[in-house]
């Protein structure tokens, strides 16, 4: 299995907090985790997951997205 953080350098501490200003940052980690799941060969299918305060599970309060892939995902996660 694979699983990866995409991680921008811009301090945004929840999505919650982003901008209209943040908006090209936010197409650009989507696509950075696109280009990065090919390349690990998750062409067939992948997870993207990002949490949001303490109540969607976010523990780390700078924006980040959690990418799983090669293996079978199921719903509901978890």
């Amino acid at each position: 299995p694979i699983h990866f953080l995409v991680i921008p350098k811009k301090h945004i501490a929840t999505l919650n907090d982003l901008t209209e200003e943040d908006k090209p940052l936010a197409g650009h980690i989507l696509f950075t985790a696109q280009r990065l799941a090919k390349e690990l060969g998750c062409e067939d299918g992948f997870r993207v997951v990002m949490n949001c305060n303490e109540n969607g599970g976010q523990t780390v309060y700078h924006i980040h997205m959690h990418v799983l892939g090669q293996r079978q995902m199921n719903w509901p996660p978890g």
